[in-house]
């Protein structure tokens, strides 16, 4: 399978980071061709200066990372919830990248739109410090509404499968070893 895995936390020696590279590495071993880029080594402009009415230049990074998306069957992004919701960092590539004519295209004369991204699935492996039940209970999971359903299935991107991790600043270092373990048995060859 063609996996393009993206770390979306700034911080490649983060616990994100770890399950990232692990998850990277057994990709690999298990026979599956990946490209791996790291958000925050990315250069690039987050914020849509005049919105959808220009698009912007993108920058060589956010090329390649079109490039990756066009290629892969399977797009995995790994990000931490903060504030209820996703990095910024992670907010302003998805709007940066994910642009009408790209990533989807709207219909003229009616309310619908053309799913660009069709025929590729994606994985979020999300972390948190609060309980799994309180993201759901307290913010409605908006990480996932936005990310998965406002944009990823939008786009065409289907199934979009979910991995919340939750409690992280609890755990200690064997219990975030087994989650990695865990998270890399379930890579099928």
């Amino acid at each position: 399978m063609k996996i393009y895995l993206l770390l979306a936390h700034p911080d490649s020696d983060s616990f994100n980071g770890k399950i990232a590279q692990a998850y990277y590495e057994s990709a690999l071993s298990k026979g599956h061709e990946v490209r791996f880029q790291k958000l925050g080594e990315m250069k690039f402009d987050p914020i849509l200066w005049k919105g959808y009415k220009v698009i912007q230049e993108l920058e060589p990074d956010l090329k390649q990372a079109q490039e990756h998306i066009l290629w892969c069957e399977k797009w995995v992004i790994v990000y931490p919830i903060w504030w209820g919701s996703l990095p910024a960092l992670l907010k302003g590539f998805l709007d940066r990248t994910l642009y009408s004519g790209f990533a989807y295209k709207y219909h003229q004369n009616d309310p619908l739109w053309d799913k660009l991204l069709k025929g590729r699935s994606a994985e979020l492996i999300t972390t948190c410090d609060a309980p799994r039940w309180w993201i759901w209970w307290q913010y409605r999971d908006s990480d996932l509404n936005a990310i998965k359903r406002a944009t990823l299935e939008f786009c065409g991107f289907s199934p979009v499968k979910t991995r919340r991790i939750s409690r992280v600043r609890y755990l200690n270092q064997s219990e975030k070893e087994k989650i990695i373990e865990k998270i890399v048995k379930d890579i099928k060859p």
